[in-house]
C-alpha cells in the first residue's frame, strides 16, 4: 500500500486506525505462522507426528517426533510427504515449542497421542501433499532391503517413491478393469511343468521357479501368460527386466494379450510425470499388474501375488546409488514376505538362479533336449588352432568358417556381430593353455602391475612360484585386450551390403528382415524382425572370456547366449560362429545350450572356494587411514575373515569416474569380507553399525560399503 492511499480526508481517521490495531492485538486468535506454528492449538486427538526425515546419514536412520498443529490435522496422514524443521538443538525453545533448523523434506509414519521424548517438539512445518505414497507394506519393504544391505531406510526410500509431479497428482486415476479370464498355456506347453506353473497361478498359489527360456522371440508373451495368470486370480504381478528397450517388448506382449489399461510401464524414458502418474495409478489400486526397470522393483502394487525378474545377470538390475540393492534380491523379499509366487527367467542362468533351485527354494522350469534342439541354432567354433592355420584369417582378420557363414546367412537374411566392450583391463593368463592365473590363497586373479613381481588383485599376496594348475606350465602371457574388428573392417570385407551398428551412443531396437551386417557390443543387440538372424558371429571371445572377475565364465555365456538366442532355430538354419577356444567350458556350454550345467559347476566351485553366492561378502572400499580406523573399530562376526586390502584404480582427469574407481588423484585401497552362510545379517549390522560409530560425532566417513557387490575381481 503506497503512502498516497494511506491519507484520508474524514476527521477521526487515524485514530478510528490505531483502536483497530490495538483491538488486533489483544484478540484471543493466535497469529500463527506456517512455518513455525508458534502459539498456534495443536490437534485435539493424535498431537504427534512420527517422522523418516531425509537425511540419508546412518545416525540419523531413526524416527522423530514432532507435534500436529490442529490446521495439518486432516492431511496430516499416515504416508504423506511432510516438511520439517531439523538441526534446531534442544536450546531453541519458545512457549514450549522447538523453533529454528533447516526445512527438510520428510515422510509421516503415524500418528501418536503421546511422544515418549521428554523435551520440546517442533511442528510440522507443512504437509506437502495429502496422497498417501508410504504404505505400511512399502515401508516394512524398505526397511527390510536397509537393513540388508547396511544401509539406511532414507537412502531405500529416495529409490522407492518417485519424485512428486502436482499435476500428475491433481488427477484421478481411472477405475480398475475386472479381473481377466484365465489365459491358454500357448508357447509355455513347450516346458514340461509350464501348464501345471499357470494353473498354480491362475488358482491363487505362489510357486516359486527359475526359469531357463528357450530361444527365440517368444519369451515376452510367456511372461505376459503368467501375468494374465496372475491377473485372473485377482492378484498382481510385477515384472522388472533390465532396460528400457525389454520393457518396450513385454509392454507390447502385454497389450496384446490383456489390451489397454491393465498394466502400467515403469521405466526411466516415460519422464517423469508420465511415470510418477503411472505410480499413482498403481498405489491408488488402479491397475494391477507393472512391467519397468529397476526402480520398479518397489511399485506397490495392491495384492501382489507374482514377481518377475528377466535376466538376473545383467549389471542394470544393481542399483549403483547407496544402498546397492539388487533387484533379485528384492525381489525375493517381496516373495518371502509376501508369500506370492517368483518366476526368475532368462535364456541363460547365473550361479544365484542355480544356488535357488539348489536349496530347493526354487524349482526348476526348462524344456527337454528335443525342445532345445529345435529352438537353438547350431553353434560352431573357431579356435586359435585354426585361426593360426587360417590364411583367409590373417589377411582379412575373419576366420574362412566365419567368412562363409556371414555369406550364406545374408543370402536370407541379417546377421548379427558381437564386438566385445572396449577397455577391459589386462591380466595374465598361462602361455601353453590359457588357463587365468590365479592365487593359490584365495583363487583371485593375478597381475604384474610392475612387470616383474605377481601379486593378487584381490588379496594383495605375493607369488613368487607360480605354475599352472591346468598344465604345469610356468610361462605367463598377458590375455587380449578390447575388441580388434570394426564395422569398418567387416564393411571392406562385404562391400555390396549395409552396415548398421548398434552401441552405446546409438542402440537400436530392431533391424528389418533384409540381408545387412548388425554390428553391436554386448548387450545392444537389435531384434531381427521376422524370425530372426540368418546367423551370427561372437567375435573375440578371449576378452571376455579372460576378465579379471569372479564372473568372467558365466557373463561371457551369458552374453553368447543372449545374442544366440536372437538367431533363427536349427530347422530355419540359424548359425552361430564364436572366435574362442573350443575347450573352454563356457564355449562348452554354448555349443551344448546348456547353461544351468555350467552355473550347478561354477556354484560347485564357489562353495570349495567359499565364495558368493555359498557365502556373504561386503567390499570396503576408502582412503588407507580411513579404513584401517573403520576396520579396527568394527565389531566383525568371528567367522568373518577379511581379504586384503588392495590399491583401487583411479579415475583418469576428465573422464567421468566408474563405480569402482578412486577420485582422480586420491589413492583408494578395498578389504573384502566375506562369512559362511547363515552370518550375512551379523555381518550386515557390524559394518552399519561401524559406519554409524564413524559418522556419529559428525565427521565424514571416508569409506564405502557395499554388501553382496556385483564384480569383486
Amino acid at each position: 500500500m503506497s503512502s498516497e492511499n494511506e491519507r484520508s480526508d474524514e476527521p477521526g481517521a487515524p485514530e478510528q486506525l490505531a483502536l483497530i490495531r490495538e483491538a488486533v492485538r489483544r484478540a484471543d486468535v493466535p497469529r500463527a505462522k506456517p512455518r513455525t506454528w508458534r502459539g498456534a492449538a495443536l490437534a485435539k486427538e493424535l498431537p504427534v507426528a512420527r517422522v523418516l526425515v531425509n537425511k540419508g546419514a546412518l545416525h540419523l536412520d531413526q524416527y522423530f517426533d514432532y507435534a500436529v498443529p490442529e490446521e495439518l490435522d486432516a492431511d496430516a496422514q499416515s504416508g504423506v510427504r511432510v516438511r520439517v524443521r531439523f538441526g534446531a538443538g534442544g536450546r531453541n525453545v519458545r512457549g514450549g515449542r522447538r523453533e529454528g533448523g533447516g526445512l527438510v523434506d520428510g515422510f509421516l509414519i503415524e500418528r501418536l497421542a503421546a511422544s515418549d521424548y521428554n523435551g520440546a517438539l517442533a511442528a510440522l512445518a507443512s504437509v506437502v501433499s495429502p496422497e498417501p505414497v508410504l504404505g505400511p507394506g512399502l515401508l516394512a519393504l524398505a526397511r527390510a532391503v536397509a537393513d540388508r544391505y547396511a544401509g539406511s531406510l532414507a537412502d531405500v526410500l529416495q529409490l522407492a517413491v518417485p519424485p512428486r509431479n502436482a499435476q500428475a497428482e491433481a488427477k484421478p486415476s481411472p477405475a480398475p478393469l475386472p479381473a481377466p479370464a484365465p489365459p491358454a498355456p500357448g508357447s509355455w506347453e513347450r516346458y514340461a511343468q509350464g501348464p501345471a506353473f499357470l494353473s498354480a497361478l491362475a488358482d491363487g498359489g505362489a510357486p516359486r521357479a527359475v526359469w531357463t527360456a528357450l530361444p527365440g522371440p517368444h519369451w515376452p508373451a510367456e511372461i505376459a501368460t503368467a501375468v494374465a495368470a496372475t491377473l485372473s486370480s485377482g492378484r498382481g504381478a510385477l515384472v522388472v527386466v533390465p532396460d528400457g528397450r525389454t520393457a518396450a517388448r513385454v509392454d507390447a506382449a502385454l497389450t496384446a494379450l490383456l489390451g489397454e489399461g491393465r498394466h502400467a510401464l515403469l521405466t526411466a524414458g516415460s519422464g517423469p510425470g508420465k511415470r510418477y502418474r503411472e505410480w499413482l495409478a498403481v498405489r491408488r489400486g488402479s491397475v494391477r499388474a507393472v512391467v519397468g526397470t529397476r526402480a520398479a522393483m518397489f511399485a506397490p502394487v495392491a495384492d501382489l501375488g507374482l514377481v518377475v525378474v528377466w535376466d538376473d545377470g545383467d549389471s542394470s538390475h544393481s542399483d549403483d546409488r547407496a544402498p546397492f540393492p539388487h533387484v533379485r534380491e528384492v525381489l525375493e523379499l517381496r516373495a518371502t514376505h509376501g508369500r506370492c509366487a517368483f518366476l526368475l527367467g532368462s535364456v541363460s542362468c547365473t550361479v544365484e538362479a542355480a544356488q535357488l533351485v539348489e536349496s530347493g527354494w526354487a524349482l526348476p522350469l526348462r524344456a527337454d533336449r528335443e525342445q532345445v534342439r529345435v529352438a537353438a541354432p547350431v553353434i560352431r567354433t573357431v579356435g586359435d588352432g585354426e585361426l593360426a592355420r587360417d590364411g583367409a584369417a590373417r589377411a582379412a582378420r575373419l576366420p574362412s568358417l566365419a567368412w562363409q557363414t556371414v555369406r550364406d546367412g545374408l543370402r536370407t537374411g541379417p546377421v548379427l556381430v558381437q564386438v566385445p566392450r572396449r577397455g577391459y583391463a589386462p591380466r595374465l593368463a598361462c602361455e601353453r593353455c590359457r588357463e587365468p592365473a590365479r592365487c593359490r590363497q584365495c583363487a583371485g586373479p593375478l597381475e604384474a602391475p610392475d612387470q616383474q613381481d605377481l601379486n593378487c588383485a584381490w588379496c594383495g599376496r605375493a607369488e613368487t612360484s607360480w605354475h599352472c594348475v591346468a598344465c604345469g606350465g610356468r610361462r605367463l602371457r598377458a590375455q587380449i585386450v578390447g575388441a580388434r574388428r570394426t564395422a569398418e573392417e567387416l564393411g571392406r570385407a562385404f562391400p555390396a551390403v549395409p552396415v548398421r551398428t548398434s552401441g552405446r551412443d546409438h542402440v537400436l531396437d530392431s533391424v528389418p528382415d533384409q540381408p545387412a551386417l548388425v554390428v553391436s557390443t554386448p548387450g545392444a543387440e537389435p531384434v531381427a524382425e521376422g524370425g530372426g538372424y540368418a546367423a551370427a558371429l561372437l567375435l573375440d571371445g578371449w576378452a571376455m572370456v579372460g576378465r579379471p572377475d569372479l564372473r568372467a565364465g558365466e557373463e561371457a555365456l551369458r552374453r553368447w547366449t543372449s545374442a544366440a538366442a536372437l538367431v533363427r532355430g536349427r530347422p530355419e538354419g540359424g548359425t552361430v560362429v564364436v572366435v574362442a577356444e573350443p575347450t573352454l567350458r563356457p564355449v562348452q556350454a554354448l555349443v551344448r545350450w546348456d547353461p544351468v550345467g555350467h552355473a550347478r559347476r561354477e556354484l560347485a566351485e564357489r562353495a570349495e572356494l567359499g565364495f558368493p553366492p555359498v557365502s556373504r561378502m561386503a567390499s570396503v572400499t576408502g582412503e588407507p587411514e580411513a579404513l584401517a580406523a573403520f576396520f579396527a573399530g568394527a565389531r566383525l562376526p568371528g567367522d568373518a575373515e577379511v581379504l586384503g586390502p588392495v590399491p583401487v584404480p583411479a579415475a583418469e582427469p576428465g573422464r567421468p569416474r566408474r563405480a569402482f574407481e578412486a577420485p582422480a588423484g586420491e589413492v583408494w585401497e578395498r578389504a573384502l569380507v566375506r562369512v559362511p552362510p547363515g552370518s550375512g545379517a551379523a555381518l550386515a549390522a557390524a559394518l552399519r553399525a561401524a559406519r554409524v560409530a564413524r559418522g556419529g560425532g559428525g565427521g565424514v566417513v571416508r569409506v564405502r560399503v557395499r554388501v553382496d557387490p556385483v564384480d569383486i575381481g
